[in-house]
């Protein structure tokens, strides 16, 4: 096979093509790469067409065209590949539905001989990776290449070519039918990953509601600035959202802002997926793409090259980008584009790529040797800004790297710390539940002492002390269980609920050198509440007072009704509450010299939050009251 690309300047077809070269051979394939307008291309398939009606003819328009080693803007490139042992077949296909044109171009084009399909699509309607995943339900075997057509970065109008024909929408396929020939294509992706992960949280197919809790908009105002978010899409596709796919780093690059907040990207992407932002690594990128795509491939029988590259690449490095496709000139006859979108082929799997460069390497001729694999790739000098360019990439490269070393060192300290706690709470919950057995044991043998053989005042002291271990048992109870606490609401007659409970603490008062006095404007005072919640949030406070209240003193405990609210209130003598914003935070104490955990008050503020009850705390010299507001009296 013997590839001819030509550049379409001022010169006229006639005067730039020599027609009647091409005129006796059968299997032609021509592709046209267009930066122009629609109309332009239009004149040219009418051309070419008219003078080679035996020619297979596809097109596509451009944000960039590649002739040798010459990348050009706002022109038009002619590829005219001669076959000698390779049929040809093609076809244009229109739905609305993508996998469906994926589908069809497949069961009409594929055969048992088919090596390659170049095809294009429009860059703006048709969901590339749905299109794909249509190919490959046919075959997924078959090696596809080619990409999505672009404008320019108007994000506009694009458009696709099929003969004399020109589309804005839908898709245009080839397929290379051949017993001979060899096909090779590879990859450069070279984008490298920044900063921490993200998770998307809401996404219908290619259209991105939510990532990690932000708006698509939000989320690149957020981590790229104003500016950025403002020109998007333009301005979205150097820095895309990368993801893993089937152990190939896939970029996503924004094609489109909707009113929304949300953003459409170039390829489909899953709640959950696991994403981060990417940058141009230039470093990587002006490497020797040679050794990088071919590596483990020999450079022999090459004898064209297709290349079909992201826009992003030459918009992120404008000036640079000829360092990447040159050395493949230097090897065979080279012609591409810019797209919006590439296909590539890896592992039985058609994908959709962005930021890529992907090209295909073909050849009929098994037993000739390439001469040009003998000449050295020339490597064109850097110039000083691509120097600066080239140490500022490795410098963000270099800190991300340490980022993720530190974040990967401080997730392994993260997970050690988890476990130690998933430990401990394994290790106080069976000490809880092992301890309720004795409590229970103690407290009922002291029970049936005292009905046999009277008061005494030794088992009076362990009783006080055994309801005080209770109390904090409940605590300690309530806060390992609270998940699988019994959520029901109950009629309760608080009245009765407290006056029960204060009964309970008498004794433990008593010990103390201090009294309760209950008051209660109603004999019935009913609200519906947790039973369980409630005990914590009387218990806690009863006990607290009995520990802080001076000696000698009395403790009041007081039920009203205001306005359908009843107001539980515990006032006392005691020292004055110097930290009142701190007093319900978890392991706070304002007496460090009484026992306790400090956790009481704080599950009290849990539960008040959750039941949505008042909580008022005042405070002075030598008094104290708390006063909790049940909201919803029947």
């Amino acid at each position: 096979m013997k590839t001819y690309n030509y550049t379409l300047n001022d010169s006229s077809l006639e005067m730039l093509i020599d027609f009647p070269s091409f005129k006796n051979k059968k299997n032609l394939l021509i592709q046209i790469f267009c930066g122009n307008k629609k109309h332009y291309l239009e004149n040219i398939v009418k051309i070419i067409t008219k003078n080679l009606p035996q020619a297979i003819c596809i097109g596509s328009s451009t944000d960039g065209e590649i002739n040798e080693e010459n990348i050009t803007t706002l022109n038009t490139v002619i590829s005219i590949s001669v076959f000698e042992k390779t049929t040809l077949k093609a076809i244009y296909v229109k739905n609305e539905n993508s996998f469906i044109n994926g589908v069809e171009i497949a069961k009409e084009l594929f055969s048992e001989k088919t090596k390659l399909l170049i095809t294009f699509t429009d860059g703006k309607k048709t969901n590339g990776e749905e299109f794909l995943k249509g190919i490959n339900s046919i075959n997924n075997k078959i090696i596809v290449c080619g990409g999505m057509a672009g404008d320019n970065a108007n994000f506009n109008q694009t458009f696709i070519s099929y003969q004399d024909k020109v589309f804005t929408y839908g898709c245009v396929g080839v397929v290379l039918d051949s017993d001979v020939l060899q096909v090779r294509n590879s990859y450069n992706f070279n984008w490298s990953e920044i900063g921490i992960v993200h998770t998307i949280d809401e996404v219908d197919k290619n259209r991105v509601y939510k990532i990690s809790g932000l708006t698509p908009l939000d989320f690149y105002k957020k981590y790229l600035g104003s500016y950025v978010a403002s020109s998007l899409p333009a301005t979205g596709i150097e820095f895309p959202l990368i993801v893993q796919k089937n152990n190939l780093p896939l970029a996503r690059a924004v094609i489109s802002k909707h009113i929304d907040g949300s953003l459409s990207f170039a390829g489909n992407l899953e709640k959950g997926d696991i994403v981060k932002l990417g940058f141009g690594n230039i470093e990587l990128i002006m490497n020797n793409p040679i050794e990088s795509l071919f590596k483990d491939q020999p450079l022999e029988n090459i004898e064209s090259i297709f290349i079909y590259s992201c826009m992003a690449r030459r918009r992120y490095m404008p000036n640079m980008i000829d360092i990447e496709i040159k050395p493949f000139s230097q090897i065979a006859p080279t012609c591409g584009f810019f797209t919006y979108g590439e296909f590539f082929h890896y592992q039985e799997n058609n994908q959709l790529l962005n930021q890529s460069l992907t090209l295909v390497a073909l050849s009929e001729n098994c037993s000739k040797k390439n001469s040009k694999k003998q000449i050295k790739i020339s490597q064109t000098p850097l110039s000083e800004h691509a120097r600066s360019l080239e140490a500022l990439t490795h410098l963000i490269q270099q800190s991300s790297n340490d980022y993720n070393k530190q974040s990967k060192k401080l997730e392994e300290g993260n997970i050690y710390s988890q476990n130690l706690i998933t430990a401990q709470k394994r290790f106080l919950k069976h000490a809880v539940h092992e301890t309720n057995t004795p409590l229970s044991v103690i407290m009922g043998n002291i029970e049936m002492f005292e009905m046999e053989f009277g008061k005494n005042k030794y088992l009076s002291n362990i009783e006080v002390a055994m309801k005080n271990i209770f109390s904090i048992y409940d605590d300690l109870s309530y806060l390992i269980k609270k998940d699988q606490v019994n959520s029901a609401i109950h009629k309760i007659n608080i009245v009765d609920f407290v006056r029960s409970r204060i009964d309970f603490f008498t004794s433990s008062a008593l010990k103390f050198k201090s009294n309760f006095k209950f008051q209660a404007l109603k004999d019935e005072i009913n609200i519906n509440f947790n039973e369980i919640k409630l005990q914590r949030i009387v218990d806690n406070n009863l006990t607290n007072a009995i520990k802080y209240t001076l000696p000698n003193e009395t403790i009041f405990v007081k039920l009203s009704i205001f306005n359908k609210e009843c107001n539980f209130t515990i006032e006392s003598n005691s020292k004055q509450i110097l930290n009142p914003q701190e007093i319900f935070e978890e392991y706070y104490r304002e007496q460090v010299s009484q026992e306790g955990f400090g956790l009481g008050l704080n599950l009290v503020k849990r539960i008040c939050n959750e039941e949505n009850v008042g909580i008022k705390l005042e405070s002075g010299k030598d008094w104290a009251s708390f006063t909790y507001t049940f909201k919803g009296v029947l």
